[in-house]
């Protein structure tokens, strides 16, 4: 698997080429002011095809009280109050 620098300006530019590049497996840092501010990957599977029911089974549990309402004061935080 290849990498290549690619701008936000290039990108903008030609966004074809850039999802070109892409879909042939290619990956691409992508450059803001010649500065790296992320790495795309191309997916490693088929987006057509579904993932297998029960992946990640037993590597986590649910609480019991996931559905409970928020604390009044956790809920407040989040609205900025």
């Amino acid at each position: 698997m290849s990498i290549s620098q690619i701008s936000v300006e290039e990108i903008q530019r030609d966004l074809r080429a850039f999802l070109r590049k892409l879909e042939t497996g290619e990956s691409l840092v992508i450059l803001k002011s010649n500065k790296p501010i992320a790495e795309v990957t191309p997916m490693k599977y088929h987006p057509s095809k579904l993932r297998p029911y029960g992946l990640c089974e037993g590597e986590f549990t649910t609480p019991e009280n996931f559905n409970d309402p928020l604390p009044e004061d956790l809920i407040n935080e989040f609205e900025g109050k």
